[in-house]
């Protein structure tokens, strides 16, 4: 367990809590998808507390960072990209590359 599956895991509690507890009596259809997600994430992030590896799932980096754009409805990753910063930021800048921003 490292550090940062231990901060994942508490701010994913963190933003169940906020969302359960700003319900109302009637919850709309996407507070409740909201407070889904946040307890997936939160579930995702116990797991990996006691998997050994890390939370990013990345072979190459387990106990590195995880992108704070993985799972962001409004700016998503690409398909295929995975939940590890170091890889993704690799891929972003080999994409730039590519189209010669340099």
């Amino acid at each position: 367990m490292s550090y940062a599956d231990l901060r994942e895991l508490q701010s994913a509690l963190s933003t169940a809590s906020d969302i359960a507890f700003s319900l109302g009596a009637e919850p709309a259809p996407h507070e409740a998808d909201q407070l889904v997600d946040a307890l997936r994430r939160a579930l995702s992030a116990a797991s990996a507390l006691g998997a050994g590896g890390g939370a990013t799932g990345c072979a190459e980096h387990p106990k590195g960072p995880v992108d704070p754009l993985f799972g962001d409805k409004a700016d998503p990753l690409p398909p295929g990209w995975g939940r590890c910063l170091l890889c993704n930021d690799r891929r972003r800048r080999a994409s730039a590359q590519r189209r010669g921003w340099r």
